[in-house]
Order: C-alpha cells, then sequence, then structure tokens
C-alpha cells in the first residue's frame, strides 16, 4: 500500500491570530510563503502518484510554491465549514458556549455558511478516501493532498479507521507535512506535523531501531535541513 501524505498550506493573517477560516479565502503572508518554498527540498526526492489540493488560495498557493504546480483541485478538500464561526477565535466562541468542542459539537450555520458536524466532515474525508483507494492500494507512489488543518485532521483519523473526532489529537501546524504509512498492511502515522520549524522523529523508524534492523521495503522519513 502507498503512503498518504498531508501537507497543511502555510501562514495566513488569520492563523497568526488564531481565527477560524474556511470560505474565507486568504492569501499566505510572506513568512506563510517562505514556509512553503522551504517544503520543496524534502519532497523533490519523493516518487510521487498524485497531488490533490483544496481548492482555496492559501492552499494551492502552497502547493505551487512547494515545487507541485498542477495539482488536481477537490472541492471535498476544503476546510471545515465554520458556519456562524467564521473568523472568530476559539477564546470567543467560548465566552459565547463554555462548553463548547468543535470536535463534538460541530458549528451552527451563519447568514451565508451552512457550518458542519463532525459527522459531515468525516463523510467528506471518507469520500477523498475512496477516490484515492486506487492509488493508495496500488503503491506506485506517495499521493499528496494539500489542505486544511481541521480537515486534514479529521482525513487523518478516517484513514486510520478512527471515528472524524479522533481528529482532535492530532496537532497540525501551517505548513507541515506528515505522512501516513503501513504496517503489516494496516495504515499507520510514520511522521506528524514536521517543519523545517517543528522537527519530528519518523515514528516508525524509531519504533524500528528498538526491536531490530530496517525492514526490507520500508520507506526512509523526510528531512528538513
Amino acid at each position: 500500500m502507498g503512503d498518504l501524505l498531508l501537507i497543511r498550506h502555510g501562514e495566513t493573517a488569520w492563523t497568526v491570530d488564531r481565527r477560524h477560516t474556511s470560505i474565507t479565502d486568504l492569501p499566505l503572508t510572506a513568512h506563510g510563503e517562505q514556509q512553503a518554498r522551504q517544503l520543496t527540498a524534502p519532497l523533490q526526492a519523493l516518487d510521487v502518484a498524485r497531488v490533490l489540493s483544496s481548492p482555496r488560495t492559501r492552499a494551492t498557493h502552497t502547493a505551487q510554491l512547494a515545487g507541485l504546480p498542477d495539482p488536481h483541485i477537490c472541492d471535498d478538500l476544503r476546510e471545515w465549514d465554520y458556519g456562524a464561526y467564521e473568523g472568530l477565535r476559539t477564546a470567543d466562541i467560548l465566552r459565547r458556549r463554555p462548553e463548547w468542542n468543535l470536535w463534538r459539537d460541530g458549528v451552527p450555520a451563519g447568514t451565508d455558511q451552512p457550518g458542519e458536524s463532525p459527522q459531515e466532515v468525516g463523510a467528506r474525508a471518507d469520500r477523498v478516501l475512496a477516490s484515492l483507494r486506487p492509488d493508495l492500494d496500488s503503491a506506485a507512489g506517495i499521493v499528496i493532498v494539500v489542505g486544511h488543518g481541521h480537515f486534514l485532521r479529521a482525513l487523518a483519523a478516517r484513514r486510520l479507521g478512527l471515528p472524524p473526532a479522533a481528529g482532535s489529537l492530532f496537532r497540525l501546524d501551517t505548513a507541515t507535512v506528515s505522512r501516513l504509512g503501513t504496517e503489516h498492511g494496516r495504515p499507520v502515522v510514520a511522521q506528524w506535523n514536521e517543519s523545517r520549524d517543528h522537527p519530528a522523529r519518523d515514528v516508525r523508524q524509531e519504533a524500528d531501531r528498538s526491536v531490530g534492523p530496517k525492514l526490507p521495503g520500508q520507506r526512509k522519513g523526510l528531512h528538513f535541513k
């Protein structure tokens, strides 16, 4: 089975302010562009079978700057629809609803946005995975998906056979690369939330070092220098 690489878009003005951003189509900041360019070197050596991106500018521009110039645009990769909470910080929402939890409660509809529940986001993630299954099953190369924080976390959860709400367990920073591989035919987390600013260990290789030599056919992790 092939690996699935998840890339979150680079920094925007609203990620700096920690505002919920779904349909608002913000550009990358100058730092966000720099973050995206820093992904180029570790991605160059990969045998890539397919690249998909959210339609939002912050995702497609990240892909282009990272050396992935012609991704297939997939509308199901758009960010969680934040409905009435678009543009708000979590702290703002909690002042209104102290017990609110995105991963449990979802968001209510706004004037121009319907909002989404965790189940609806999970259904979108399942559609994406179903469309990628032939590529992932063939092991012809790595499949790369460029998208958004909350949706990619839900996508990872569903790839691992977990409910969408389990995405709450996976922190995902801007312009990071995460890799879902396989072990004994089952999806596993191989690397997570790695970037030049957030170096991370290759989870699978760390485990292998503790039990024996590298397994035949095992892929190396991405490395940021």
